[in-house]
């Protein structure tokens, strides 16, 4: 009876820490248990992903992010259209159907430099949750907030960016127990900064793999936080 009721404290303390967590305290947890290691800053992996949505063609988008290089690729197919965006130490390349196109021809094919840029600023942030929240410009809320989503409980933490990065405000929902990432969700905001609740995404996350020994969430569906309707799903495959 003695050693029961001593676990029984002692899960009772632990539960009690992990609610009580400042934001920089469950961020650390976060990042301990999807790369325990600190590989992120040395990634360096090639992997695929796959885009459905409903009634459309799938997307199928080949990606390559090398940090330590500056390198940054995707290849995306959809039904016969092959796009090709590089960046190299910042010099970009652009590809339509394999063929290299000039500034003009690429306008034409609707492809930018900034496009380019825009793919690689998506693919390291989203690929790189939560070790990108340490990213300078990022913003933690003072405290963690309590939350129940779809009938489980979560450890949410609130992020706003500066000005120059981005107006929209995330909250990162986490497993109160093995501190995982589960959900990510952000809002527009109005002109006063305050979140537009029918505005923004939500995106539920599940199963996980590893690349450069990062737990990384497979799967990526994606919801309008307004009526929760279903977006579409991405799925990422290893190379």
């Amino acid at each position: 009876m003695k050693s029961f009721l001593a676990l029984a404290i002692l899960l009772c303390s632990l539960s009690g820490l992990s609610q009580n967590l400042s934001s920089e305290a469950l961020l650390d947890n976060a990042i301990n248990y999807h790369d325990p290691n600190g590989n992120w800053e040395h990634f360096n992996k090639t992997f695929t992903v796959v885009m459905t949505t409903p009634k459309a063609p799938k997307r199928t988008s080949v990606i390559s992010i090398n940090l330590p290089a500056e390198y940054f690729n995707v290849t995306a197919t959809k039904d016969t259209v092959t796009t090709t965006y590089t960046l190299d130490k910042g010099k970009c390349q652009m590809q339509y159907n394999g063929k290299v196109l000039d500034s003009l021809k690429a306008k034409d094919k609707n492809m930018t430099c900034d496009r380019a840029t825009l793919y690689k600023n998506y693919y390291s942030y989203l690929y790189g949750l939560p070790m990108k929240l340490k990213d300078a410009g990022t913003n933690l809320s003072d405290t963690v907030e309590k939350k129940t989503f779809k009938g489980k409980d979560y450890l949410v933490l609130k992020v706003t960016y500066d000005e120059a990065i981005g107006s929209d405000v995330w909250h990162f929902y986490f497993n109160p127990k093995t501190y995982a990432m589960e959900i990510y969700q952000f809002f527009k905001t109005d002109e006063h900064g305050k979140e537009k609740p029918d505005s923004g995404e939500y995106i539920l996350l599940s199963e996980e793999t590893l690349l450069n020994d990062i737990k990384i969430p497979k799967v990526r569906a994606w919801y309008y936080n307004k009526a929760d309707k279903y977006l579409g799903t991405d799925t990422l495959i290893e190379e």
